[in-house]
């Protein structure tokens, strides 16, 4: 099994007349992805990629079926095209955007609570690379051909790291069944509580690799949940460890602004949580290696 997509998750690509959007849809398609149609308001009735254009997701859910977006939109008009997915029924918006104001992602956030949890939509990112079922399903800008099908659940903060941790696996015979890129922005969709959730009740998933950073108390949830709840073996790595306080990395959300929120700190909550640390990025996939060999798992 897989988490939140598959070979017959049917989606759409917001933005897809956009350079960047084109881009990337061709590489999904070309991976297998089930692309059902595109979202440019002003294109509807046209064609990109080969797929129908519409001016609205909500008459391209109606045409297509699509549950799923993915969005590849301005800045400036991103947080509109999230919230107009939500509005349309959409199940799971990825959206890839970098640079979307805080301001922005906290109307999105209230925005969407305006529906029941049995009706809100599942949000990844912004500033993510995506989510990948490997041998399924590409919903990213992740390069595909570095993610085999196996055993091992990934949650990142970082995109690169990311696929750092596919990459090692998959030297090691080792594979993945999905990876989610939850975004390094201070407010995002989806934290790692909720994607280790489903990581948890995947019968297929028999580890999870948890990629943080400093910043935000996302990685502290995590620990308190993996403690309380998870019964898989976690190894994590944190990123950030040589940081001073008040200095920001790549991602707007990695600056150490609160007690608990530097890398030694994550690593110390992960270790007492009975999470495995991964001492630095060339190890991520020979810890996971030991681990699983600890408990008897198959590798692949």
């Amino acid at each position: 099994m897989s988490i939140l997509i598959d070979q017959d998750t049917p989606i759409l690509v917001q933005g897809i007349t956009g350079r960047i959007g084109g881009f990337h849809a061709e590489e999904m398609r070309d991976y297998g992805t089930k692309l059902v149609g595109g979202v440019t308001p002003g294109k509807g009735g046209s064609e990109a990629v080969g797929l129908p254009v519409f001016d609205t997701v909500k008459e391209a859910v109606a045409k297509t079926g699509a549950t799923t977006s993915i969005v590849f939109v301005p800045p400036p008009f991103a947080a509109d095209s999230i919230m107009e997915a939500a509005d349309a029924g959409i199940r799971l918006c990825v959206c890839i955007t970098d640079g979307i104001p805080a301001q922005d992602m906290m109307q999105v956030k209230r925005y969407m609570r305006r529906y029941s949890k049995e009706r809100r939509m599942r949000l990844a990112g912004p500033n993510c690379a995506g989510v990948i079922s490997p041998g399924k399903s590409l919903l990213g800008i992740m390069p595909g051909h570095i993610y085999q099908q196996g055993k091992v659940g990934i949650v990142s903060r970082s995109g690169t790291l990311g696929y750092e941790a596919a990459s090692q696996l998959k030297e090691r015979g080792l594979g993945v069944t999905t990876s989610v890129g939850i975004g390094g922005d201070p407010i995002n969709g989806s934290s790692f509580k909720d994607i280790l959730e489903l990581f948890e009740a995947d019968p297929e998933t028999e580890a999870v690799m948890m990629i943080g950073e400093i910043g935000g108390p996302q990685e502290a949830e995590a620990a308190a949940y993996i403690k309380e709840s998870m019964s898989k073996p976690v190894i994590a790595y944190i990123a950030g460890l040589s940081a001073p306080k008040g200095r920001r990395m790549g991602h707007a959300g990695a600056i150490i602004s609160a007690s608990g929120e530097s890398a030694p700190e994550k690593v110390a909550l992960l270790e007492a949580a009975g999470a495995s640390i991964a001492p630095n990025p060339s190890e991520l996939g020979s810890t996971v290696a030991r681990v699983l060999g600890q408990n008897g798992s198959a590798a692949a």
